[in-house]
């Protein structure tokens, strides 16, 4: 397996990791196992098995974003937004991709090497946030990066809960609500 394929099976391979079996099974034998390929070579490539989940959650990282932006690109109002919200929330919740970021998350609670790495993860999708409520008509009563922490920190609680209740009805309900409200939230 060439150098850059074995790379991609290991990220994969933590990805799925990751998604099925949570991070306190996410350990070089199980990923590599998933790779198809030695163990050794997850510290060969990545030099721990953290460092392999935070290129992991990079990379999940870098496909999501893309898709997120091309939806608030063409949202209008926080109507729009939350229209945006819902899709990539019905995509992430069935892809489990929120599932990655949100297992770092909880292991990053205890441990204190994985913690600033995923706290710096974070700061992209705040800033993500900020940028897509500036200008409607909340961003304008509220600070953009309060109101971005608040609509992040909403947004994972929201796919945690759907995740541990099985049930994403509650989300989609708000979701419903906010859709609504679309005609006085208007972006310029």
């Amino acid at each position: 397996m060439a150098s850059q394929e074995t790379r991609r099976a290991l990220i994969a391979g933590a990805i799925a990791t990751l998604r099925e079996v949570g991070h306190a099974k996410a350990s070089a034998r199980e990923i590599a196992g998933r790779a198809g390929c030695n163990q050794a070579l997850v510290f060969y490539h990545f030099g721990s098995v953290n460092g392999l989940l935070i290129a992991a959650l990079d990379h999940v990282a870098e496909q999501r974003r893309a898709r997120y932006q091309a939806l608030v690109d063409d949202a209008k109002g926080l109507g729009g937004l939350a229209q945006a919200a819902r899709q990539v929330f019905e995509e992430d919740l069935t892809a489990g991709h929120t599932a990655v970021l949100l297992e770092l998350l909880a292991a990053a609670q205890t441990d204190p090497q994985l913690r600033p790495q995923v706290a710096e993860r974070l700061r992209p999708w705040r800033e993500f946030a900020s940028d897509a409520v500036r200008g409607t008509l909340l961003g304008r009563l509220l600070p953009a990066d309060e109101l971005a922490h608040a609509v992040v920190a909403m947004y994972l609680g929201l796919e945690l809960l759907a995740a541990v209740d099985g049930d994403p009805a509650p989300a989609r309900a708000l979701f419903d609500r906010l859709d609504k409200t679309r005609a006085p939230w208007r972006r310029p």
